[in-house]
């Protein structure tokens, strides 16, 4: 039976600290605070430095608050996301600062979220500030600046995902591989749907927004039909520059199982430096322009795949 946690709170842990253990959950995935089956839990006044990998990871929890935190580590540091959330519900992260080292007044630290006010947090770490992995619903993340926000990975080893009603809103995104981003390995199932990013400032952001159903670590990933279904997945207001190595959007869903219910609307995405605007990629998505875009985006599919309706069933919710 899930037990409320209550708040813990005036804690500084360095790496393999005194009193509270890394948690080995798989080899070599370490994190410094792990909270497993708490509920109505809220984390306060917590110190954390270079975690081996994710700095804080909720399982299982419900009713999450995470305030007036310090998480630090180097900047060549992969893995080390600031808050993974996984088979949890209801988390709610506002009025956060998040940076990458190219633009901070933070140089060594290649992200970095704080909240200011009456609730302060600092996150500086060598990956996501945020990610939201297998059975995350009701996630609500507001008034973020810096940030590198990701769903996913989802679906490795033929695994199944449910993730539902994400919404990224008021944010700023500087510096960064990737804005808000979808990724999900081939042979998944399962679903992401109920996804909304809203009012999103881009500056010089690689990858800002990008669908991403073919991920790989390696060059030997083996092609495979079945996939995570990402559906209901709306981007609105989004605006500001790109770096020109990428595409401004990409959408990369499966052949077997196309995105869909994919809309946009005002997206404005100009290149950082003075080169032309590359068209952006999309291969298998179905959607919508509710407005005119720029660039503008002539490759989503129309309508509603009949195909679709034959798995249909293996949409979580």
């Amino acid at each position: 039976m899930r037990q409320p946690c209550g708040k813990l709170n005036r804690i500084t842990c360095h790496h393999q600290p005194e009193g509270i253990t890394t948690t080995k959950l798989s080899s070599p995935s370490l994190q410094a605070l792990r909270f497993f089956m708490s509920s109505n839990l809220t984390v306060h006044g917590i110190r954390v430095q270079n975690s081996p990998q994710f700095h804080f990871r909720f399982d299982n929890c419900r009713n999450v608050t995470v305030d007036a935190i310090s998480i630090s580590s180097p900047a060549l540091s992969p893995n080390t996301d600031g808050i993974h959330v996984e088979n949890t519900e209801m988390v709610g992260i506002y009025n956060s600062v998040i940076s990458n080292g190219n633009s901070s007044p933070f140089p060594t630290s290649p992200h970095i979220c704080f909240r200011f006010g009456i609730l302060r947090l600092l996150i500086s770490t060598g990956d996501d500030c945020v990610s939201i992995g297998a059975g995350s619903i009701n996630i609500d993340i507001r008034n973020v600046t810096y940030s590198w926000f990701s769903i996913g990975s989802l679906g490795k080893k033929n695994t199944r995902a449910c993730v539902t009603n994400i919404t990224v809103k008021n944010s700023v995104i500087r510096h960064s591989d990737n804005g808000v981003r979808i990724k999900t390995w081939q042979g998944g199932s399962g679903s992401v749907s109920s996804v909304s990013f809203d009012n999103i400032r881009m500056d010089a952001v690689r990858n800002p927004i990008i669908i991403d159903q073919y991920y790989c670590l390696s060059k030997s990933c083996k092609n495979q039909t079945s996939a995570v279904y990402v559906s209901d997945v709306s981007y609105t207001g989004i605006k500001g520059t790109y770096d020109v190595r990428s595409p401004p959007i990409h959408f990369g869903c499966s052949d077997s199982i196309p995105c869909t219910n994919i809309t946009l609307s005002e997206v404005v995405l100009l290149p950082a430096q003075a080169y032309f605007i590359p068209n952006p990629f999309c291969w298998n998505v179905y959607g919508a322009m509710a407005t005119q875009t720029i660039p503008p985006i002539s490759c989503l599919l129309e309508g509603f795949p009949s195909a679709i309706m034959d798995i249909g069933s293996d949409k979580c919710y």
